[in-house]
């Protein structure tokens, strides 16, 4: 059974850093594109960063050069570090694979504030 968490979300100030991180289970993740979207408060889903089976990175232009995406494949996760955070960053972060369909974790609250 698929299945993705979140963890790692909270409350940082302006220029701060969080990582986040995201347990698979009942797949292989070195196998599949793992995205991370977020979605700001009042606002619709937004892709951030992606993960290739061979490992590339791709990132959205609003983060590139402050996210960096990466594999833990014997732990089955994928972490997102993020650098120089601003309070536009403020949003539900959320992993996603897609095996037989798209499948999505609960989410993680990150709140950038002063």
């Amino acid at each position: 059974q698929v299945q993705l968490v979140e963890s790692g979300g909270g409350l940082v100030h302006p220029g701060g850093a969080l990582g986040l991180s995201c347990a698979a289970s009942g797949f292989p993740i070195d196998q599949y594109t793992i995205r991370w979207y977020r979605q700001p408060p009042g606002s619709q889903r937004e892709f951030v960063a992606a993960i290739v089976s061979s490992g590339e990175p791709t990132y959205d232009d609003a983060v590139k050069g402050r996210f960096s995406i990466s594999r833990d494949n014997s732990k089955n996760t994928v972490d997102l570090q993020m650098n120089n955070l601003k309070p536009e960053d403020t949003a539900v972060y959320y992993c996603n694979v897609f095996v037989d369909k798209f499948y999505w974790g609960q989410g993680t609250q990150v709140t950038v504030s002063s």
